[in-house]
C-alpha cells in the first residue's frame, strides 16, 4: 500500500493512541468548571503555555504552503508570509497585546467585549457579533486546514482526500472535546518534542543533500527559473510560474502585507493563552518563548524545498512531461477545475479501473510504468510542479520506511494541534457567549460541556463543506488573512485605541465588514489580494465609524473602569486625565517603550527565522550579514522590552480603587 510499511503505520496507531488516552487521562481535570476547560484555571506555566502556542502556529497546511514558496523562491519566500505564515503578529502580542487583553480577567474574547462596552445593548451586540465573527473565521480556518491535510494524506494512503480527512480529524475532534484547554496545552507538550525531532532530521538530511550538489544555486534556477533562489533579500519583480503570478512585484507585497501585520497586530492579543496567564511578565515571557520556538519551524520547511528541487529535478528531467500530463487529464475530464483536480489525481491513481484504459496508459507511458502513480500526484492543474505538494513528495521519496512514520507525525501533530487549539477557542464563544449568555443562563458546568461537545461536531461538518469548495490551500488562506482578516480589522483597532467608539460601532463595522468578505468571496473569489485588504478594510472602517454615531456613547464609568484597568495607548484623553501623576507618567514611559521597540522586535523575529534556512541551505555570504541584523534587533529588544518586564502585574484588575468619571 503505497510506501508506508507495518513499521510505519505501528508507529502513527501508537501516536494516535497515545493522544486519545491523554485526552481522557485529562477529562476530570477539563470538567471540573467552565475555567478549567478553557483557559487552564490560569494555573499553566508560561512556558508551557509558549511551546503550545508554537505547536498551534506550526499547522500541517500552513507548512505545505510555506514550502512551496520557499521551493519556489528560496529564503525569499518568507517575505511573502508576511501575510501571516512569518507570524510578524507575535511582536505586537509580545509588546502589549497579550496583557491588555489578560488584565480584563476574562474567559473568551468576545466576553471581553462586555468588560470594554458594559453588559448593556451596545456590550451585548458587541459580543455577540464578535463571537460570530470568530466562528466563522474559525469555519474558514478549519476548512483551510481540512484542504491541507487532504491533499498531504493522499500521497500516503490509498483513499480520497475526504475520508483521510475523516480519520484525522475525527481522532483530533475527540480528544479535544473530552480534555478541553488542558488538552490543548499537554498534546502540544507532546507533539512538540515530535516536531522538534522531526526538525534535526529534515533540516540534518537536507544540509547533507544541497552539500552533495556541486553548485545547488544553479541546481534550483534550473527547476524553478529563479537566477535569485539563493538569495535572501526580496526584489522588485520576481519570475513567478503560472497561478502565482500576482507575487511577482515581491517587495511591494513584503511591504503590503508588513503594514497589514502593523493594523492587525496592535489589536491583537485575545488567544486563551493570554487570558489563562497568570500575570503580565508571563505574558511577555510567554509570547518570547513563542516567537523564538517558531524558528524551529523554519528550516525544516527550508529542507523540504531544497530537497524537493533536487527530487523534481531527478522525477522530470523534461518539465514538458507534467504539462502534457495535466493535458492528457482535461482532454479526458474537460469539466475539471482546479478545485476538484485534487481529488480527480487521487482517484486516478488509487482506482485507475474507473477510468478510460487509453489515458491511463498514456499516463503511464508519460511518466514511466514504474511509479507513475507517485509522478502523477505532482503534477498541478496548470502542468507544472504542483508547489503545495511537495513537501509530501519528498517524505513519499526521499525518507525511508520506518522514519518516514515518524515524520508523517511530525506533520500530523502539527496538522492538529491547531486544529484542536481553533475548535476549543471557537467552542468557548458558542458556549459562554451565546449559549450560556442568551438561552440557558443557570446552566450547570456538565451541561455546557455537553453544548461544548456538540459545538465542535457542528463546527467540523460546517468546515469540511466548506474546504471541498476550495481551488487551493493558498486561495483559502489568502482570503481569510487578506480579505476576511480586512474586514475585521478596524473594529478591533477602534475597540482599543477610541474612547469614543463604542458597542454599537464594533458590532456593525464587524457584521458589515463580515458580510462583505462573505459576499465577496462568493462574487468575486478572484479578486487581488491588495483590493480585498483595501477594499473590506474601507468597509469596516466606514461602518464603525457609522455605526458609532448612530447610537449612543457608552456610559462612561465603564469606559472609565476599562482603561485605567487595560491602559492602552491611542485616543484617551478626558480619561488619560483622571489617573494620577505617578500612574500616568509610569505608563506613558512604558507606552513609549513599547513603540520604540517595534522595529527592532520585527527585526529580531525576521531575521531569526532566516538564519537557519540560510545556513540549510550553505548561503554563507548572507548568512553573515543576517547575523549582524539579527543581533541588532536583539540587543534593541533587550534594551527596550525585556529588562523593563514587571515582577508581576503592572496593574491589578482586583483592584478597583481609582477615580470615577465626572461627565
Amino acid at each position: 500500500m503505497w510506501s508506508l510499511n507495518g513499521i510505519d503505520y505501528s508507529v502513527i496507531a501508537v501516536y494516535f493512541g497515545a493522544l486519545v488516552v491523554l485526552g481522557l487521562a485529562l477529562e476530570r481535570m477539563a470538567s471540573a468548571s467552565l475555567e478549567d476547560y478553557f483557559i487552564g484555571a490560569r494555573r499553566l506555566p508560561w512556558w508551557a503555555l509558549g511551546v503550545s502556542g508554537m505547536a498551534y502556529f506550526l499547522d500541517m497546511t500552513g507548512t505545505m504552503i510555506i514550502t512551496s514558496f520557499l521551493f519556489l523562491l528560496g529564503p525569499r519566500g518568507l517575505f511573502i508570509e508576511f501575510r501571516g505564515g512569518a507570524v510578524l503578529v507575535l511582536a505586537f502580542m509580545m509588546l502589549w497585546g497579550g496583557k491588555w487583553h489578560r488584565r480584563s480577567k476574562c474567559l473568551t474574547q468576545a466576553e471581553w467585549m462586555v468588560f470594554r462596552f458594559g453588559d448593556g445593548l451596545g456590550g451585548r451586540f458587541a459580543q455577540f457579533v464578535s463571537a460570530l465573527a470568530v466562528i466563522v473565521s474559525t469555519v474558514g480556518m478549519l476548512a483551510y486546514l481540512i484542504k491541507g491535510a487532504g491533499l498531504f494524506l493522499t500521497m500516503f494512503f490509498p483513499y480520497s482526500p475526504f475520508w483521510c480527512n475523516v480519520v484525522m480529524i475525527g481522532i483530533t475532534t475527540v480528544y479535544t472535546m473530552i480534555s478541553g484547554f488542558y488538552g490543548v496545552v499537554f498534546t502540544d507538550l507532546f507533539q512538540s518534542f515530535i516536531i522538534l525531532a522531526g526538525v534535526i532530521i529534515i533540516s540534518a538530511m537536507a544540509a547533507i543533500q544541497v552539500g552533495s550538489v556541486p553548485d545547488f544555486g544553479a541546481l534550483a534556477e534550473k527547476v524553478t527559473g529563479n537566477a535569485e533562489w539563493m538569495h535572501a533579500a526580496p526584489q522588485w519583480h520576481t519570475a513567478m510560474p503560472s497561478g502565482y503570478e500576482q507575487y511577482e512585484a515581491l517587495v511591494m507585497f513584503a511591504f503590503f502585507y508588513l503594514m497589514k501585520n502593523v493594523f492587525a497586530g496592535v489589536s491583537a492579543g485575545g488567544d486563551p493563552r493570554y487570558l489563562g496567564a497568570r500575570n503580565d511578565r508571563e505574558c511577555g515571557l510567554l509570547t518570547f518563548f513563542w516567537t523564538t520556538l517558531m524558528t524551529m519551524r523554519w528550516p525544516m520547511m527550508m529542507g523540504f524545498a531544497a530537497m524537493g528541487i533536487i527530487l523534481v529535478h531527478e522525477l522530470f528531467p523534461d518539465k514538458a512531461i507534467m504539462l502534457q500530463a495535466a493535458d492528457l487529464i482535461k482532454q479526458y475530464m474537460p469539466g475539471i477545475d482546479k478545485a476538484q483536480w485534487a481529488t480527480a489525481v487521487s482517484d486516478i491513481v488509487n482506482h485507475p479501473a474507473n477510468y478510460p484504459a487509453a489515458m491511463v496508459q498514456s499516463l503511464q507511458q508519460l511518466l514511466g510504468a514504474e511509479g507513475w502513480t507517485k509522478k502523477l500526484m505532482l503534477v498541478g492543474f496548470e502542468g507544472g510542479v504542483d508547489p503545495e505538494r511537495v513537501l509530501p513528495a519528498v517524505l513519499l521519496f526521499n525518507i525511508p520506511a520506518g522514519l518516514r512514520g515518524l515524520l508523517l507525525i511530525v506533520l500530523l501533530a502539527a496538522g492538529m494541534s491547531t486544529f484542536n487549539a481553533q475548535v476549543n477557542g471557537c467552542t468557548g464563544l458558542i458556549t459562554r457567549d451565546i449559549y450560556q449568555k442568551y438561552l440557558h443562563r443557570k446552566a450547570s458546568t456538565r451541561e455546557l460541556i455537553y453544548v461544548s461537545w456538540a459545538s465542535v461536531g457542528i463546527l467540523v461538518i460546517l468546515s469540511f463543506i466548506f474546504a471541498y469548495s476550495i481551488k487551493s490551500i493558498n486561495d483559502v488562506w489568502s482570503w481569510i488573512i487578506m480579505g476576511l482578516g480586512a474586514g475585521l480589522m478596524i473594529p478591533g483597532l477602534l475597540r482599543l485605541f477610541w474612547w469614543r467608539f463604542n458597542g454599537g460601532g464594533f458590532a456593525v463595522g464587524t457584521f458589515v465588514g463580515l458580510l462583505a468578505a462573505i459576499l465577496q468571496r462568493y462574487f468575486y473569489p478572484g479578486m487581488d489580494e491588495r483590493l480585498q485588504f483595501l477594499f473590506l478594510g474601507v468597509v469596516g472602517l466606514a461602518a464603525s465609524i457609522i455605526g458609532t454615531y448612530l447610537s449612543p456613547p457608552e456610559d462612561h464609568e465603564t469606559v472609565a473602569r476599562f482603561y485605567r484597568i487595560t491602559r492602552p495607548f491611542g485616543f484617551w484623553g478626558p480619561f488619560k486625565k483622571l489617573l494620577p501623576d505617578t500612574d500616568r507618567i509610569a505608563m506613558e514611559t512604558e507606552h513609549r517603550r513599547d513603540i520604540l521597540c517595534v522595529p527592532f522586535a520585527l527585526l529580531w523575529q525576521v531575521t531569526m527565522f532566516i538564519l537557519p534556512m540560510e545556513a540549510v541551505i550553505r548561503a554563507w555570504n548572507a548568512f553573515f550579514p543576517t547575523l549582524i541584523l539579527f543581533l541588532i534587533g536583539l540587543t534593541g529588544t533587550y534594551l527596550l522590552w525585556f529588562r523593563h518586564l514587571p515582577k508581576d502585574n503592572y496593574f491589578d484588575p482586583g483592584e478597583e480603587a481609582g477615580v470615577t468619571f465626572k461627565p
